[in-house]
């Protein structure tokens, strides 16, 4: 074991379950789990299944990384499965929802 790796600045971990949970919209919940100095930030996105988003999730001012954790996850256009990584570049944007329910974890570079 190595536990001088705990004494680096900036080296952190944090437990999905212990995340404090913000409920964004009726069945769509957001876990942050990481902020970064400059606004990068990482969370865990909960979707009920039959859930969506009420309008177009516009990826500004920066880009938004997706990994599908569990469930399939739509973003407007097509469903993708669990193991699903998603590159949306700054200024596009899709319309998340869920039939059967979805995890998804969340980065976002460039805040």
């Amino acid at each position: 074991m190595h536990p001088e790796i705990l004494a680096q600045e900036g080296y952190t971990s944090v437990s999905v379950a212990d995340a404090p949970v913000r409920e964004l919209f009726p069945g769509v919940r957001l876990r942050p789990l990481w902020t970064g100095a400059n606004g990068a930030h990482a969370g865990v996105l909960e979707m009920d299944p039959g859930t969506s988003w009420p309008h177009r999730d516009v990826h500004e001012p920066g880009p938004e990384e997706v990994y599908v954790v569990a469930g399939t996850f739509d973003d407007g256009a097509r469903s993708h499965p669990a193991g699903t990584f998603l590159h949306a570049p700054a200024g596009s944007w899709h319309v998340p929802a869920s039939a059967t329910g979805c995890t998804l974890f969340l980065f976002y570079p460039e805040g």
